[in-house]
């Protein structure tokens, strides 16, 4: 399972797995499924979360693979919100739905914080007619910073938001603008600040390994700033070339780091982040208190229901993946004429669903055998002896008794090392 160093190279194609089985998989066809799963009443004790998608951005990132439109004016973003406020308006009497409080909710993109405060507030206010975020656990709000007002961070507090998440990706100017990032580092330290005086209890900063341009000195330099700023979590991804990025239609013409050397970036700072008191929560977050939970990965990770609204956005409930959508026109008219944006849909055996749980994680490092057992009724040490087995050969996992953990190696190679807990016929297949 040695990877040859013919295949570090950083080629086109999906790295990140965020779900199981493939989305490749899914299909318009099975569109009933979703509205089956939808009249049925939620199984006793599963959690509920809702996933808010603003699709707008200043300038489209060169490495994004995300549904966003940087061309819309302000009757066009007005259209869009009433859309997603018909969208949950729509669910809330819907028998899966009807009555749960939510766990938590997530406002990610896109970027969130283009929306200006008056926006935000009416969609919230909307939003609220059919939900309430009150109760919910966690409330996280994706930032790009040059957005970012000490005005408009007052207001995304007072919306009840728990969890701010700065995409910082990296510090240096050239090293952003080279990677069509709308934001320069300056207007980071200034929002940060800003962040920081409003009072959010939990201030992430997403970084990004391995951007074009990127240097051992630059990323050295990244790290150091991170720590002074101490954030209370840290997100590291390791660029990838996802098929629909604009790198992807010129990959011979960029210097993209290999992936050795991405994850070596990534162990630097997550060494440099330890040796100052942070923990390693999963493959790609780092934490300065152990006890810092992360509601929407671990209740998305341990089966959750998630509601996705907006365009292109994902569900998974009631044991059916769906998928909206992902054209703003196809979007935004089917909810004028009273309908639910569904596009495609999927609804997995109890086995991938088993995997889907097993594989997302392992991306904590770390997997409990005794779980699988209690909620699947499977030993999946055993029911995947040959692909454990396999990890451990390689360094990438140790194995005891009724549990799991990967070594540092594995962690940060772990979405190349899931597709090992695939069934037959969805390894090797386009994820996407």
């Amino acid at each position: 399972m040695t990877t040859p160093a013919s295949e570090e190279k950083t080629e086109v194609g999906s790295y990140f797995i965020s779900n199981y089985p493939p989305f490749s998989f899914w299909k318009k066809e099975w569109i009933d499924r979703a509205e089956a799963a939808l009249d049925r009443p939620p199984k006793p004790g599963t959690p509920l979360g809702l996933y808010i998608h603003i699709p707008f951005c200043r300038k489209r990132c060169k490495f994004c693979y995300f549904r966003v439109y940087t061309d819309k004016n302000s009757q066009e973003v007005e259209r869009y919100v009433r859309a997603l406020a018909n969208e949950v308006d729509l669910y809330k009497g819907r028998p899966a739905l009807v009555s749960r409080p939510l766990s938590f909710a997530y406002f990610g993109g896109g970027t969130p914080s283009f929306l200006s405060e008056k926006q935000l507030l009416s969609l919230v206010e909307r939003l609220r007619s059919s939900v309430s975020f009150d109760g919910a656990e966690e409330v996280t709000f994706e930032c790009e910073p040059g957005t970012l007002t000490a005005r408009k961070l007052q207001v995304i507090r007072e919306i009840g938001v728990t969890r701010l998440s700065l995409g910082v990706e990296n510090f240096s100017d050239s090293i952003l603008e080279e990677g069509g990032r709308a934001h320069r580092s300056e207007e980071v330290f200034r929002a940060y600040a800003w962040a920081r005086e409003v009072g959010f209890e939990q201030v992430n900063i997403d970084l990004i390994a391995g951007m074009v341009g990127e240097t051992w000195d630059n990323w050295r330099e990244c790290v150091r700033k991170t720590i002074d700023l101490a954030p209370d979590s840290v997100t590291i991804y390791q660029l990838e070339l996802p098929w629909n990025a604009i790198y992807a239609r010129s990959l011979g013409g960029i210097n993209a780091a290999d992936w050795k050397t991405k994850r070596d970036w990534v162990d630097h700072a997550f060494s440099e982040l330890e040796a100052v008191g942070y923990h390693v929560s999963s493959a790609y977050t780092v934490v300065r208190d152990s006890s810092t939970r992360f509601v929407y990965r671990d209740a998305v990770w341990r089966g959750a229901d998630m509601l996705g609204t907006g365009v292109a956005s994902f569900s998974h409930l009631g044991g059916v993946h769906y998928q909206n959508l992902d054209g703003f026109e196809e979007y935004a008219a089917a909810l004028e004429t009273g309908r639910l944006p569904l596009g495609r849909a999927m609804e997995p055996s109890p086995r991938e669903l088993l995997i889907r749980e097993l594989v997302l994680q392992l991306k904590l490092g770390r997997l409990d055998g005794s779980y699988f057992f209690q909620k699947f009724g499977l030993d999946v040490l055993q029911e995947f002896k040959p692909a454990f087995e396999s990890l451990e050969r390689e360094g990438h996992a140790q194995l005891a008794p009724g549990s799991v953990r990967l070594t540092r190696q594995g962690l940060l190679r772990v979405d190349a090392l899931i597709p090992l807990f695939f069934e037959p016929q969805h390894r090797g297949a386009r994820y996407t």
